[in-house]
C-alpha cells in the first residue's frame, strides 16, 4: 500500500513537470521557396526554435546564406529542405548564395 502511494506521487510529479515544461519546448517554423522568393520573407521566432526552408521550385537549387556570419547551407534542390536551430536572440539577415536578390530575415527574440 505504501509503495502504491509513493508511485502515485511520483507519477503526479512527473506529469506536473511535463506539463510545466511543455510551454518551454522549442517550436518549428517553415519558410517556403517559390519563384525565387522566401515566404515569409521575415519571420519572428523565439530563441531555441528551428526554421526549415523548403525548396518548392520546379528546377532550381537554392541555399541559405547568412550575411553576418557567412554561414551557408548546402544547396538544396526541388523537393528538398534545410533546417537550422536559432539559439541566440538577434537579427539574422540571409540571402540565397546563387541568387543574392532573394532576401530574408529571421528575428530571434529571447
Amino acid at each position: 500500500m505504501k509503495t502504491e502511494c509513493i508511485a502515485r506521487y511520483l507519477r503526479a510529479g512527473l506529469l506536473a513537470g511535463l506539463l510545466a515544461a511543455g510551454s518551454a519546448w522549442a517550436a518549428e517554423h517553415e519558410v517556403r521557396i517559390v519563384q525565387y522568393t522566401y515566404t515569409p520573407a521575415e519571420l519572428t521566432i523565439k530563441a531555441g526554435d528551428s526554421v526549415t526552408w523548403f525548396n518548392d521550385e520546379k528546377r532550381v537549387s537554392h541555399s541559405v546564406l547568412f550575411r553576418g556570419s557567412g554561414e551557408e547551407s548546402e544547396r538544396f534542390f526541388p523537393g528538398e529542405r534545410w533546417s537550422r536551430k536559432f539559439e541566440q536572440p538577434g537579427r539574422y539577415e540571409y540571402t540565397c548564395g546563387p541568387h543574392p536578390e532573394m532576401k530574408g530575415l529571421i528575428v530571434v527574440e529571447p
